[in-house]
């Protein structure tokens, strides 16, 4: 979960690649061919889908659109990427034209959606891992600590 831009879909590939985890990617899921958004109703019953696998990697954070009560309640690990707002915007743009409503969204995210995405989280997954990096650097370190328990000899 993140603000958009910050490497959440990269990130979930290297953790699936170093875990042997499935990655599952929910923008794919949840766009409609011309950008529309998928109901809640609906959205909620897709994500309880696609959550019941044992074991997973959900790629996401939808803003406003969101419904995500449904897959905390099945994480026991919970990664927010809280990133400043410059690198996202300028990874954003380099990536794919977006929408006014996502620009609204990245600017003010901090403001409003985190301290509503902490308290999802502290009340639907309350006993999941929570990790949040605040820059790269260390969410890269976290990477090489997952990476490093998955090779042989490592615990």
């Amino acid at each position: 979960m993140d603000r958009g831009g910050s490497g959440k879909s990269s990130l979930a590939v290297t953790l699936g690649t170093a875990t042997g985890l499935p990655v599952i990617e929910l923008d794919k899921h949840f766009w409609g061919p011309d950008l529309e958004a998928t109901p809640p109703e609906k959205w909620a019953t897709l994500q309880s889908d696609l959550a019941q696998a044992h074991q997973w990697i959900m790629d996401g954070d939808l803003g406003p659109y969101d419904v995500l009560n449904v897959r905390l309640r099945r994480a026991d690990t919970v990664i927010l990427l809280d990133y400043s707002f410059w690198p996202c915007a300028w990874r954003a743009m380099r990536r794919s034209r977006e929408r006014l409503d996502f620009w609204i969204w990245l600017w003010s995210w901090r403001r409003r959606s985190l301290p509503s995405l902490l308290k999802a989280i502290t009340e639907e997954a309350g006993d999941a891992r929570l990790h949040v990096f605040r820059d790269p650097r260390a969410t890269a370190a976290f990477i090489a600590q997952v990476t490093a328990r998955q090779e042989p000899g490592k615990s």
